[in-house]
């Protein structure tokens, strides 16, 4: 017995050893684990410029250093890596996409450069606003006779593939510019609408968009029916053309048609509630990111203030045409006819940044004069009436048919 343990004392040492080296790595594991903790390491990257942070910047901005090393040490196709600054633009965009803000969005120099001659002049596309809605691709409205309507495209469609390339989570402003191209040329657009069993491809032929203002024609019972699409520049001109032509074939109430108008510019809405409500009234209110508010008041002619109106709407309706029945309905007690409206009310701001990329960022909310916020609200219609695909091809229009019924009514009371 003696002898077997004297002759494993050896081994048992051995073991002994191996115990205590085992003890002491993860005691040394353990503790520079808790030091690490304490003291992350730091991982430099050397010849970046630009990356001063501000004093009071608090979150550890570290992590996206060492994302980019890991990458650089391993990711498989590293050779796919070699332009940095795309990845920088990457990382900003994703930072700008986590807001959740369909409408804040960041462009490169290329996509600011595009951005910029989309605004200066006329362009090949399809003629639909399109627009985001709890995360999936939509059609906010199709113009007045455009390539889009005159494909069948209406309010509220969802845009599953463009192209055949798949819609989710792609930035509206990528959307749009994957749909607009060259005059003459075609894009599928795949779409699914509430009532479908499966979604259906529509082709487009791109087309040079003139984008409409104001039509009117006069309706039984001496109505003007007045169809405003847009809120442009030529807009207040249009509509006083057509209120004067209305008034001297002897117009003496108006239905104010304000379907698949997407907005435009908040001055021209402003201009016209000015026809309709007091000199002096809250058209809209603009709240700032800081609780400020700025007020916009109507400064017209209150020529229309007495004037029997009803306005129609629906899911098309957004921005400056949410505003200014809005404004009617607040001031006036005017009756809205169709369906809800979309509900759009914020505003944004194009920030040029130092490298020719450009922020468009939202800034503040629209408020209607009681208040309400019309961004992700809408205004929902005093009479609901739906148009259906059956009337759209036998040519009825229930929801004009109903606002003209309204306006007998309110002219027979008087």
């Amino acid at each position: 017995m003696n002898q077997y343990f004297k002759n494993k004392r050896p081994l048992l040492g051995g073991f002994v050893v191996v115990i205590v080296l085992v003890a002491v790595s993860l005691g040394s594991y353990y503790f520079g684990f808790r030091a690490g903790v304490k003291e992350p390491r730091k991982v430099v990257v050397e010849n970046i410029t630009g990356a001063d942070l501000p004093e009071e910047f608090s979150a550890d901005f570290g992590i996206f250093w060492e994302t980019w090393s890991k990458l650089r040490e391993t990711y498989i196709g590293k050779e796919d890596l070699g332009d940095q600054q795309k990845l920088v633009y990457g990382a900003v965009k994703g930072m700008v996409n986590s807001l959740g803000d369909p409408n804040t969005s960041f462009f490169t120099p290329e996509e600011s450069e595009q951005f910029s001659q989309d605004l200066s002049g006329s362009f090949g596309g399809v003629g639909a606003e399109i627009g985001s809605k709890e995360g999936q691709l939509i059609v906010i409205a199709p113009l007045k006779n455009s390539p889009a309507e005159k494909a069948g495209l209406k309010a509220s469609d969802k845009i599953l593939k463009v192209d055949g390339k798949s819609t989710e989570g792609l930035e509206v402003s990528e959307a749009v510019r994957l749909i607009r191209g060259e005059v003459g040329t075609k894009v599928t657009l795949t779409i699914i609408r509430e009532g479908w069993q499966s979604p259906r491809d529509v082709e487009i032929a791109r087309e040079t968009i003139q984008v409409p203002t104001v039509e009117w024609s006069m309706k039984e019972g001496n109505i003007i029916h007045l169809e405003l699409s847009s809120f442009s520049a030529n807009t207040p001109f249009a509509f006083f053309q057509a209120i004067a032509s209305g008034l001297r074939q002897g117009g003496d109430s108006l239905i104010l048609d304000l379907r698949n108008n997407p907005g435009g510019f908040l001055e021209v809405s402003v201009n016209l509630a000015g026809w309709f409500v007091n000199r002096g009234d809250v058209v809209v209110s603009e709240k700032f990111t800081g609780g400020d508010e700025r007020l916009f008041r109507a400064y017209g002619n209150e020529a229309l203030k007495n004037f029997p109106v009803v306005v129609i709407m629906n899911e098309g309706s957004a921005s400056a045409s949410e505003i200014l029945a809005g404004a009617l309905r607040v001031h006036n007690g005017t009756k809205i006819v169709g369906a809800k409206s979309f509900g759009k009310g914020t505003v944004q701001q194009l920030i040029d940044l130092s490298d020719g990329s450009t922020l468009k960022v939202t800034i503040s909310h629209w408020l209607m004069p009681d208040g309400r916020l019309i961004e992700g609200n809408g205004l929902e219609p005093d009479f609901k009436v739906t148009v259906t695909d059956e009337d759209l091809i036998a040519g009825r229009d229930p929801q004009l048919d109903k606002a003209v019924e309204i306006l007998k009514q309110e002219m027979q009371r008087r």
